[in-house]
């Protein structure tokens, strides 16, 4: 009898299925790019015989698919797969990272970070429709547009969608040792802004104060607030463009993270505390979108996690656990308390720079793992 261990995957097959994704390149900011990523989407999750939903996008950004896939009990709470389909990288990257396969490894912009994660999950579900197999629960998956930046236009779309679920997988990136993600740190986004005087840079230098060079010192001193409990980066810096100008106005945004949520609130209002003026220049601090603390380690996520572990090790492949920076999909539904596992997708390295990969010899054990979670569920 067929069963989730014998099922025939083929490396090479699921690669070159793959490619289609990788090549189409959706960076977050590119609605029109994202959309054309849901169509591959769309018709992937069609052609086997879900019911596919397109949800527009809002705040500018890409829609989202929502696919039911058939099952006698369609509608009773079951597995949500959550997943986005956004990435880091513009459109243009392709050119300095292209689809290839060199040394073991597959190598393309959003490849790990996680259409690859979601590919094989699709794939999964393939297989089983093909060998006959039966899930005890159905199955949505949920691909969403906007994860990169925060979720901020589809976080509400994924709690809905987790409050009817049993459980959610989330096959965002799996770890190099084979491990997978119980509980993720709270995120929170600020938005700063920098206003100064305006002023010829070459007739009047000293009439004008310069925006830009508050904030530089600024953003030091932020970054410098970093310690083992909560985290601040600062990035997507942009003023005038204008060099015969002195600055009147300057902007940035900054990431902050912890791993306990007490943490993460007396971060915020440090940053918060830091909006005033100074050496002439007004400096204001929004807050933004914020990703709460998944706690690690609950029962239900637990429950989900030895199954994994159990199904690993019938593979010959051990599973740790731990919890995680960087955020996802889980630190919505782990925080609503819904038993949650993440970090079920590929394996590689370099995520969001010009070197992502992920190794071919993992892509057929982890695709038969989520098969394995899919088949045993219940």
């Amino acid at each position: 009898m067929t069963d989730w261990r014998t099922l025939p995957f083929d490396t090479d097959t699921i690669i070159d299925g793959m490619r289609p994704w990788i090549e189409c390149e959706s960076p977050t900011y590119d609605a029109d790019a994202l959309n054309r990523m849901m169509d591959l989407v769309a018709v992937d999750c069609a052609e086997l015989g879900a019911t596919v939903e397109r949800i527009p996008g809002t705040m500018g950004l890409g829609g989202s698919v929502r696919a039911r896939f058939p099952h006698p009990d369609m509608g009773a709470p079951g597995i949500l797969i959550s997943g986005h389909m956004d990435t880091v990288h513009p459109v243009g990257t392709l050119a300095k990272n292209p689809f290839r396969r060199e040394g073991g490894k597959v190598y393309g912009p959003g490849i790990q970070d996680m259409k690859g994660g979601n590919y094989i999950t699709l794939e999964a579900i393939r297989r089983i429709q093909e060998a006959g197999l039966a899930t005890p629960l159905p199955i949505t998956a949920l691909f969403t547009p906007d994860e990169e930046i925060g979720t901020p236009a589809t976080r509400r779309l994924i709690e809905m969608e987790a409050r009817r679920a049993k459980y959610v997988l989330c096959p965002e990136p799996g770890h190099p040792d084979n491990g997978v993600t119980t509980g993720r740190y709270a995120i929170a986004r600020f938005d700063l802004t920098a206003t100064g005087r305006p002023s010829h840079a070459g007739a009047d230098v000293k009439g004008g104060v310069s925006a830009v060079r508050e904030l530089a010192r600024r953003i030091i001193e932020i970054e410098e607030m970093t310690t083992e409990d909560c985290t601040f980066s600062c990035n997507d810096l942009s003023s005038g463009q204008w060099v015969n100008c002195v600055p009147s106005f300057a902007r940035a945004q900054c990431l902050s993270m912890a791993k306990r949520q007490e943490d993460l609130d007396a971060g915020v209002d440090r940053m918060l505390a830091l909006s005033g003026d100074r050496n002439g220049v007004t400096f204001t601090v929004t807050r933004g979108v914020t990703r709460p603390v998944w706690e690690p380690e609950m029962p239900g996520t637990m429950a989900i996690y030895d199954l994994a572990r159990g199904l690993s090790a019938e593979l010959g492949l051990d599973m740790p656990h731990r919890s995680q920076g960087g955020g996802s999909d889980a630190n919505f539904t782990g925080a609503m308390g819904v038993p949650s596992l993440c970090s079920l997708g590929v394996i590689g390295a370099g995520l969001h720079t010009l070197e992502e990969h992920i190794h071919e010899d993992m892509i057929v054990p982890r695709t038969r793992i989520m098969v394995g979670l899919l088949t045993t569920l219940a």
